[in-house]
């Protein structure tokens, strides 16, 4: 199957959610050597475990489109790594990862709601999928309630 068999909104959707996993595993890796708390080291490397894994499968329906992965943008990167460098540098609490995590992860799902509805003619496994890393933004968020 190539991207003249699958209409467009299916790959646009599919590419935003790769750039959306990517972002999230690197947010996760830019913070969990400077976590304290074990249960929170644990709770950030089961999101991240969650992510690779629908990570892996956005890649092979990416490969069975014939595209190519999405990167996240390059100024959301610097701007997100930025601004966790500067808050981490001036507390490196547990709770200052927790609202740094919980404010990429709400910016992530108001994105992935945003991309729903944007590209409204994706196929049904690419929008189960954009729900399924909602979902995972969504626990992610829930979990990290008690280190605010």
């Amino acid at each position: 199957m190539n991207t003249t068999t699958v209409n467009k909104d299916t790959i646009s959707l599919l590419k935003e959610c790769n750039a959306g996993i990517k972002m999230g595993v690197d947010s996760i890796d830019d913070v969990i050597d400077k976590v304290t708390s074990d249960k929170l080291k644990s709770i950030l490397n089961y999101s991240k475990d969650r992510h690779s894994e629908l990570g892996n499968r956005t890649h092979v329906l990416l490969n069975k489109y014939g595209c190519d992965e999405k990167d996240p943008h390059p100024v959301a990167k610097v701007m997100s790594w930025t601004k966790t460098t500067f808050k981490l540098a001036a507390d490196a609490s547990d709770s200052t990862i927790a609202d740094l995590m919980t404010e990429g992860s709400n910016m992530g799902i108001k994105s992935l709601n945003k991309y729903l509805n944007q590209y409204s003619s994706a196929e049904e496994e690419v929008v189960n999928l954009t729900h399924e890393l909602i979902a995972i933004e969504s626990d992610l968020v829930k979990e990290l309630e008690e280190y605010l």
